[in-house]
Formats: structure tokens, sequence, C-alpha cells
């Protein structure tokens, strides 16, 4: 099963209809997509608008793989559950966004275990076929290491 997710800020109208477009040709995938605040609506695949916290924890969890923005929410969602994800960041010269802070998330990401990173609808559909090979990342864990505390602790607190 492949879940789709947006995130909660803002629609993403291109990536829910490349989908929504790739679920008319594969019948054969089960797909859910979170789709928050969208004007476009599937067609051919079941989605909600938001999801509650153990709803949404419950998806992540049954998934094969996830698609999504490319929020930090999502990846580490993702990640904490060894999953494979997906991303495709908003852009701001099409108004999905205010920044293009996704996109230097997705560079950032990208060539990661078990992080695919389409750019564009058309490396969507190409990573969509991937996805189904890639293999499944070591979960993370949910919460930072001693280290990185200490490292921010020293941090904070140095003169």
């Amino acid at each position: 099963m492949i879940f789709v997710t947006v995130g909660a800020q803002m629609p993403f109208d291109r990536l829910i209809a490349a989908i929504d477009n790739w679920a008319l040709a594969h019948p054969e995938v089960e797909i859910f997509a979170q789709i928050g605040h969208a004007d476009y609506r599937p067609r051919n695949m079941p989605y909600a608008g938001f999801l509650p916290p153990d709803e949404f924890r419950s998806r992540v969890h049954a998934a094969d793989f996830l698609v999504s923005h490319a929020g930090t929410g999502s990846i580490f969602a993702a990640l904490t559950h060894g999953k494979p994800i997906l991303i495709v960041p908003r852009r701001a010269a099409l108004r999905e966004t205010r920044n293009d802070h996704q996109v230097a998330t997705a560079e950032r990401f990208k060539g990661r275990s078990g992080i695919l990173v389409a750019m564009d609808e058309v490396e969507l559909i190409a990573q969509l076929d991937l996805l189904r090979i890639t293999p499944c990342p070591k979960p993370i864990s949910p919460w930072a290491s001693p280290e990185l505390l200490d490292a921010v602790r020293a941090f904070v607190f140095s003169d």
C-alpha cells in the first residue's frame, strides 16, 4: 500500500493529481492519500483531508511506501517506521509554498538510503516504479541521540 501525504499546512494539488492519474493506470496498487486543503479531489484512490495523529501513524505503519511533499515531519515519519519514501518538493514559482525550502530539503535528502526524490511530475512517475524495488531503510530513533543533545546543550550554555 502507498500512503500519500501532503502535510497539514498547504494544499499540493499537483502531487495529488499526478498520483491520481498514476493510480488510474495502476488499479492493482492500493493507495490512500491525505490531501489537506486541496481543490483537486482524487477520482482513482480513497482519500481524506486530514487524519488524526493516531490514524496517520497507523497509515504510515501499514504502508509499504510513502509519497510526500518534502516536509521534514513526513520524511522523519517514514524513516522512524523504516519505510521507503518518495518526496516531491513544493515549488514557490507554482505558488505551492512561500519559498523553495522544500527544494533544499529534497536536495539534502537525495541519495539517502530509502529516500527517492522527484523534482517534477515526470520524475515522480518514473520514481513510483522504483519504489517497489527500493529497500526499506533501517528505522531511525524517534529521539535525539545523547551526543546531539550534549552538543546542543554545550552550544546553548556556552559563554
